[in-house]
């Protein structure tokens, strides 16, 4: 038994643990749990957890459906809001019952892709940027949706619901063991922006999991309803999960070049190169819902255009500012992404995109000069700028068609994720909108 696993068998007994959840999500990024009996972990870690694979979302056939959970030792935490009964979790890999890793793992994707990247001599770290609404109710009324404030970007709301709700919720995740690099109101009424500090892609994969616990933990305490949904009001930014990605080889900053444009070395760009050709396929996993594309294609600031830039909030891929001398904080920004997006699989697949225009040396077209929202439609077509997908169904299209997507999931969470996917827009199209009945139905 290793080290970690000692460990975390001590400290459940030194502070009398009661139950012990097993977290892994499916296909679709929903956080699934099980509830282990102290006594039962030392076996958990030698034999794993036996559970119907089946009966979880895209996860195995049902002709394969015996699957085992094995606990991750090093994601062991005391859960902070559990007083009655001490709780705590555990993310865990899943495996066939001969050991192999499951296909369709989406832990297990992205651990393939960061194995893709340690022999290229690279490490993944991502810091992510995470914005949510907050309601009076997850149930519209007449009225629709009711944010708990009208408070605008950075107010500051002495005694607001907000503000308490931001404090809180930090104060958890610090208790949990994760670092929180500040928080602050968004630009929507009732809406907010949690930064986590930077971490490697899997242990931050895991943080964005147990932060969507968190909130939604808080707002249950607090009385208000918490939505990770990209675009819950229309007239309103939606909310995205913009990323701050680098890649590291040991203690060095690989995109870091001091005396070159923007300080960002020839393996930066060449990274930048393979998010922006790949970015139109992989749209679908960066923004896979309906909805998603609500908020690419609302305003505000969320891309919908192809370019990269520096400092500039319109492009898809920014190359930020950092302090001078800190070459470890070279970075690029990623802003497609949205909070509703299975961290494990987005960040597989920006990877494995990034890596793909290493490997084959792209060349790195023209920074966008200016705002390209100053631009007319025409203009900006007439400039060659491609676009993402107008819609979920078109970016399924395009999904469908790329290898490097195909070769990230692998054949069978590829093949479940389009079916899905197709299926939540064949849904979707279906629907008759309140839009259609308040435009058409006296005037047709």
């Amino acid at each position: 038994m290793s080290r970690q696993q000692d460990y975390v068998l001590q400290a459940i007994e030194e502070r009398d643990i009661r139950f012990v959840r097993l977290w892994f999500t499916d296909v679709n990024g929903s956080l699934k749990s099980a509830a282990l009996a102290p006594a039962e972990v030392e076996g958990a870690f030698s034999e794993g957890v036996g559970f119907d694979g089946s009966s979880i979302e895209g996860l195995t056939r049902r002709t394969e459906s015996d699957m085992l959970l094995r606990p991750d030792p090093s994601t062991f935490q005391v859960l902070p809001w559990r007083h009655v009964d001490p709780t705590a979790r555990m993310f865990c890999d899943l495996t066939t019952p001969d050991g192999q890793p499951a296909a369709a793992d989406p832990r297990g994707v992205l651990r393939r892709a960061l194995d893709h990247a340690a022999e290229m001599g690279f490490g993944f770290f991502v810091h992510p940027e995470i914005e949510f609404y907050l309601f009076e109710s997850g149930k519209p009324g007449p009225e629709g949706l009711i944010p708990v404030d009208e408070a605008g970007y950075f107010d500051n709301v002495a005694g607001g619901v907000t503000h308490e709700f931001r404090r809180r919720a930090v104060r958890l995740l610090e208790d949990l063991g994760i670092p929180v690099e500040y928080s602050h109101h968004e630009g929507g009424p009732g809406q907010n922006e949690i930064d986590l500090r930077y971490a490697d892609a899997l242990t931050m994969a895991d943080n964005i999991m147990t932060f969507r616990t968190v909130v939604k933990e808080v707002a249950v305490e607090q009385g208000v309803f918490a939505s990770f949904m990209p675009k819950p009001l229309s007239g309103w930014p939606g909310s995205g999960m913009h990323c701050h990605l680098s890649l590291f080889e040991g203690d060095t900053n690989v995109f870091y070049e001091p005396g070159a444009r923007h300080q960002l070395s020839q393996t930066g760009r060449r990274f930048i190169a393979g998010l922006l050709r790949h970015a139109p396929e992989i749209t679908a996993l960066t923004c896979q819902t309906v909805n998603s594309y609500k908020r690419i294609w609302g305003g505000d600031e969320a891309p919908s255009h192809v370019c990269w830039g520096h400092n500039n909030s319109s492009a898809l891929v920014r190359v930020p500012s950092y302090k001078p001398n800190k070459g470890n904080s070279a970075r690029v920004e990623y802003r497609a992404l949205d909070s509703a997006a299975n961290p494990y699989l987005a960040f597989a697949v920006l990877l494995e995109a990034g890596l793909k225009g290493i490997a084959e040396e792209y060349e790195l077209p023209e920074e966008i000069d200016g705002d390209l929202r100053d631009l007319s439609e025409r203009e900006r077509r007439v400039l060659g700028f491609k676009t993402l997908p107008s819609n979920l169904d078109t970016a399924l299209e395009l999904t469908q068609e790329s290898e490097l997507v195909a070769q990230t999931l692998g054949e069978q969470l590829f093949s479940y994720f389009l079916d899905n996917k197709h299926d939540e827009w064949r849904q979707y199209r279906a629907q008759i909108t309140d839009f259609e009945l308040r435009t058409g139905l006296a005037k047709y």
